[in-house]
C-alpha cells in the first residue's frame, strides 16, 4: 500500500438505498425485498466488504430505519454510516445527501445500487483498478457499463468519434437515434471524491423528471478537461437490477440454478431434479449427498457427504453431518445432526435441537431445544422441548415433556439407557436417572432414581430394575 497515492489507499462505498420501488407495488422499501433469503441490500453490502473499504455508507429514506437494520446486519457499526435522503429528487440529491461525511476527502468512491446484487466484489475491483491505472494518472470518474440487446429503460453511453466517452443520455431524454445504442450505464461509479462533490454542485434539474441526475456529473467533468474512463463489463447478468417481481423470480431462479449446477460439477452433489429443488447460495454440501424434488436448503445450511434428502424437506440455518438420511416432508430450523443419524418422515427439529451420532428422530416426532443422545431413539409421535436425554435411551410413542408451566419453560433430563413407555407425560422440571423405565400412560411429576420403574398417574415406584436385574443373574 505504501506505493499507492492517497486516494488509491481510501476506498469508500456509498450504497443508494433511498427508493420507494413502485414497480414492486408493495407497502415494503425496494432494497429489503429478499433473494436468496436476504434483503437485496445485504447481498450489495457483503460484496462491498470484500473490498475492504474504510466505510460503507447507505443513503436511507423510505423505510429507513428498517434499512438501517437490514444493513446491520450485514455490517458491524464501526464500518457502516447511514445518510438520510429526505425527498426523492433524483440520484444526484441522494449523493449530495453525503456531502457532510464525504466532500472534503482526499479517496476514491464507489457508488453502487443497493437494488442490484449480483455485482461480484471481481468485478467491482477491476472496475477500481481501471480508474486508478487510466492513463497512468487516473481517472476523475470511471463509470461501469455493459450491452443489452434490449436497452429500453436504461441510460445510453454515447460516445464521441474518437471512441471516447461523451455523455450519458436518460432512457426518457434520449432521441430515438440515442435509443438504438446497445450501451448502457450500470449505475455503478467510481469517482475522485473531492472532484465529485465540487461538481455535483453544478448540476440541474431541467430534464422530463425535474430531478438532479448523477449521470450528468461524468459530462461536467468531461466538459471541465478531467478523464472520464469506461470499464465496458461483458456478464449484463451482474448488473441487473430489481424494479419488480417478475424481475425478482428471475433472479431468484437464475441464482438457485447456478448453485446446483457448481454443486453437481465441482463438489460431487446429486440432484434427482435439479428444476424443482432450492438451495441456498450460502449452503455446503458434501460429496456423494443426493437430494430429492422439492427440497429446500435456505441460509447458511451445511450438510456432509453421503447423505440423502428425500422430498418434501426443508432445512434451515442447520449442520448436518455425513451419512445422515432424512425422510420425507421434514423441517430442520437452526439445528444441528451428527453423523450417521435418520430424521422423519415429518419429523420437527427447531430452536438448536440437538441429535448426537446414530440418533433417530421418527415421523410426527418434534425436538425443541433438546439434546438426543448418541444412539437414542425417537421413534413416534413425541414431543421434546428443553430436554436433555442420554445415550441409548429410548422414547415411546406419545412421549411429551411437558416444560411450560403458563409462565416458564422448564428442562428434562433423561439419563441413559432409559426407556419411556408410550403415552409417558414428564412433567418438567423432572429428573430420570440412569436404566430407569416409565409404565405406558404414567405421569411423571417428580425425579426417577436410577434404575427405579414407575408407573400411575401420578407417577410411583412399582420395582427396583437393579434388584430384579441381580435375582435374574443370580438364577441363571
Amino acid at each position: 500500500m505504501e506505493n499507492l497515492s492517497n486516494e488509491q489507499a481510501n476506498l469508500d462505498v456509498l450504497i443508494l438505498a433511498a427508493g420507494l420501488g413502485t414497480r414492486m407495488r408493495s407497502n415494503l422499501a425496494k432494497v429489503l425485498h429478499r433473494l436468496d433469503g436476504r434483503p437485496l441490500i445485504n447481498h450489495v453490502c457483503r460484496t462491498a466488504t470484500a473490498l475492504a473499504p474504510r466505510m460503507i455508507y447507505a443513503v436511507i429514506g423510505h423505510q429507513g430505519e428498517d434499512v438501517k437494520a437490514a444493513v446491520l446486519e450485514e455490517l458491524d457499526e464501526d464500518h457502516a454510516k447511514f445518510v438520510w435522503q429526505s425527498e426523492q429528487l433524483g440520484t444526484g440529491d441522494a449523493v449530495n445527501s453525503a456531502r457532510g461525511f464525504l466532500e472534503n476527502q482526499d479517496s476514491t468512491l464507489l457508488i453502487l445500487s443497493g437494488d442490484v446484487p449480483m455485482i461480484r466484489a471481481e468485478t467491482l475491483a477491476a472496475l477500481v483498478q481501471q480508474h486508478h491505472n487510466h492513463r497512468g494518472r487516473g481517472a476523475a470518474c470511471t463509470i461501469l457499463t455493459v450491452k443489452l440487446d434490449d436497452a429500453t429503460g436504461y441510460g445510453r453511453i454515447v460516445r464521441d468519434d474518437g471512441g471516447l466517452f461523451d455523455r450519458i443520455v436518460e432512457q426518457k431524454d434520449a432521441t430515438e437515434e440515442e435509443r438504438k445504442i446497445k450501451e448502457i450505464n450500470s449505475g455503478i461509479y467510481c469517482f475522485n471524491t473531492r472532484k465529485l462533490f465540487a461538481t455535483l454542485k453544478n448540476v440541474q434539474n431541467n430534464n422530463s423528471q425535474g430531478e438532479y441526475y448523477l449521470t450528468d456529473v461524468p459530462s461536467l467533468l468531461r466538459e471541465a478537461g478531467e478523464d472520464i474512463a469506461i470499464y465496458h463489463h461483458n456478464d449484463s447478468f451482474e448488473i441487473e437490477g430489481i424494479n419488480n417481481r417478475v424481475q425478482l423470480a428471475d433472479m431468484e431462479r437464475v441464482l438457485c440454478r447456478r448453485v446446483i449446477k457448481k454443486l453437481m460439477l465441482d463438489y460431487g452433489v446429486t440432484f434427482i431434479d435439479p428444476k424443482n429443488t432450492y438451495i441456498s447460495e450460502r449452503a455446503n454440501i458434501g460429496r456423494d449427498t443426493v437430494i430429492y424434488p422439492n427440497v429446500t436448503i435456505e441460509g447458511e445450511t451445511n450438510i456432509g457427504d453421503g447423505c440423502v434428502i428425500r422430498p418434501g424437506t426443508r432445512i434451515t440455518n442447520s449442520n448436518i453431518g455425513h451419512g445422515v438420511e432424512i425422510l420425507d416432508n421434514c423441517l430442520i430450523i437452526d439445528s444441528e445432526i451428527a453423523n450417521e443419524c435418520t430424521v422423519g418422515p415429518m419429523a420437527h427439529l427447531r430452536g438448536k435441537a440437538k441429535m448426537e451420532e446414530k440418533s433417530k428422530v421418527g415421523n410426527f416426532v418434534e425436538l425443541k431445544k433438546t439434546i438426543l443422545g448418541r444412539g437414542s431413539k425417537a421413534s413416534h409421535l413425541t414431543y421434546l422441548g428443553d430436554a436433555t436425554i442420554g445415550e441409548k435411551t429410548n422414547i415411546g410413542a406419545g412421549t411429551i415433556t411437558c416444560n411450560y408451566d403458563g409462565k416458564n419453560k422448564h428442562a428434562t433430563t433423561i439419563g441413559n439407557n432409559v426407556k419411556i413407555g408410550s403415552d409417558t407425560m414428564l412433567v418438567a422440571p423432572v429428573k430420570v436417572g440412569d436404566g430407569a423405565s416409565t409404565g405406558a400412560g404414567s405421569v411423571v411429576t417428580k425425579d426417577i432414581e436410577p434404575n427405579k420403574l414407575v408407573v400411575g398417574a401420578p407417577a410411583r415406584v412399582l420395582k427396583d430394575l437393579s434388584e430384579e436385574d441381580k435375582s435374574s443373574s443370580q438364577s441363571s
